[in-house]
C-alpha cells in the first residue's frame, strides 16, 4: 500500500504533535521539523527538544538544514547516532528568510558542484557512522526560470551521488500554494528513475485531493502530506482506510471508512498537555498558536475560536477556552475523521 508521509513543518513537526497524530495509527514517516546544523553542532540549550524521537523513533526522519556542506556532514554524523528511518536535506524551503542565508531552495541555486559536495560530505558521514539510514532529499522545480534540463540534471545529480529517495513539491521557489502542483514533474521523475523512491507532496488534504495526485503521479512510492495533518492529525489513519477501500474492494471493510467520529475537543487537550511535556516552556506559546491556527479551521465558528486560542498567556488559560467553546457549541465536539 502507498506510503503515507508526514511532512517537515516549522514548529509543528515536533515530538507532541507527532504524538497527537499517532493516536490514530496510518502514518509511516515523520520528518522532524529543520534541525539547523549549526546549531545543532553548539548544541544550544533547546537543541535537544529537535533532538527527541518519540512516539515511534523507527518511523523518524532527521530533517537537515544548512549552508554549508562541512557543518552539515557534521550534524550528520551526530543524527545518525540517533537511530530513526533516515536523514533529509532540506532543499525545497523557499522562505526569504531561509534561502537568503544559503540554505533551503538555495541548495538548488547554487553551482551544482557545491550542491554534489554537499550531498557527498553528508553521504559519506552517515555511511562512516555505521548506521543504515536512507538519505533523502526534499526539494522544488527550482528557479522561476527553471528547465527540463535543468531539474533533471540535479535530480540526476542527487541520486548518483548517494541520494536514495526525493520528496518533490513540484512548484518553483515563488509559486504560491495555489492550484495544483505541476504533478507531471514527479511522474517523471519517478519514470526516469524507476530503481528510486519518488515521494510527492503538495495540496494533498483528504481522500479526493490524494486520488487526483495519485492518478497523475502513479509510480510515486509515497504521499507526503503537511498542513493537512496538522488540521486534522487523524487524516493518515483515514487516508490508510480509504486506501486499503480502493485497492481490496473487500466486503469486510467498512462501506464508508471516513464515517469514524473523532473527540476533537479531547485531542486538542491532549495536544496541549504533549507540549507541556516535549516541549521547553519557551516554546509553549509558538507551538500552540501554529497548531490551532490549522486545527480551528474544522469548527463552525473557526476563527473565532483561533483568534481566542492565538491570543495566548498561559496554557491553563488555553485549556479553560477550549473547554468553553465546546460546551457553547457541542456539535462541534465529535466530527467526522476525514
Amino acid at each position: 500500500m502507498l506510503r503515507l508521509i508526514c511532512a517537515p513543518m516549522a514548529t509543528l513537526s515536533h515530538e507532541a504533535f507527532r504524538r497527537t497524530a499517532e493516536r490514530f495509527p496510518g502514518c509511516d514517516e515523520y520528518f522532524t521539523e529543520m534541525i539547523n546544523a549549526p546549531s545543532l553542532l553548539n548544541m544550544g540549550p533547546f537543541e535537544k527538544y529537535y533532538l527527541m524521537s518519540g512516539p515511534c523513533p523507527e518511523k523518524i526522519v532527521w530533517q537537515l538544514t544548512g549552508n554549508k556542506a562541512e557543518p552539515m556532514a557534521q550534524a550528520a554524523e551526530i543524527l545518525a547516532s540517533k537511530g530513526g528511518l533516515g536523514i533529509d536535506l532540506n532543499m525545497g524551503c523557499s522562505a526569504p528568510q531561509i534561502y537568503k542565508t544559503g540554505a533551503g531552495i538555495s541548495w538548488m541555486l547554487k553551482p551544482i558542484s557545491e550542491t554534489e559536495q554537499l550531498v557527498k560530505s553528508v553521504r559519506k558521514a552517515i555511511d562512516s557512522s555505521g548506521a543504515n539510514l536512507r538519505l533523502s532529499v526534499k526539494c522544488r522545480l527550482g528557479a522561476d526560470d527553471f528547465t527540463d534540463d535543468t531539474f533533471f540534471n540535479f535530480t540526476d545529480m542527487l541520486f548518483a551521488s548517494g541520494v536514495d529517495m526525493i520528496s518533490l513539491h513540484p512548484r518553483t521557489i515563488k509559486e504560491k500554494l495555489r492550484g495544483l502542483p505541476r504533478y507531471d514533474y514527479a511522474e517523471k521523475l519517478a519514470l526516469r528513475n524507476p530503481d528510486k523512491e519518488i515521494v510527492v507532496n503538495g495540496e494533498i488534504r483528504d481522500a479526493s485531493s490524494l486520488k487526483i495526485a495519485m492518478g497523475k503521479v502513479p509510480h510515486a512510492k509515497a504521499a507526503m502530506i503537511g498542513r493537512a495533518a496538522a488540521q486534522k492529525p487523524w487524516i493518515f489513519s483515514s487516508l490508510k482506510k480509504s486506501l486499503a477501500q480502493d485497492e481490496n474492494q473487500d466486503e469486510t471493510l467498512d462501506e464508508n471508512p471516513g464515517e469514524e467520529k473523532i473527540d476533537a475537543m479531547e485531542t486538542a487537550l491532549f495536544f496541549l498537555k504533549s507540549v507541556m511535556e516535549c516541549q521547553p516552556e519557551e516554546f509553549w506559546r509558538t507551538r500552540i498558536q501554529r497548531f490551532f491556527s490549522y486545527y480551528c479551521d474544522n469548527f463552525s465558528f473557526g476563527h473565532y475560536f483561533k483568534m481566542q486560542l492565538l491570543n495566548f498567556h498561559s496554557v491553563e488559560e488555553t485549556e479553560e477556552k477550549i473547554r468553553k467553546y465546546f460546551d457553547q457549541c457541542p456539535d462541534d465536539r465529535w466530527i467526522k475523521s476525514i
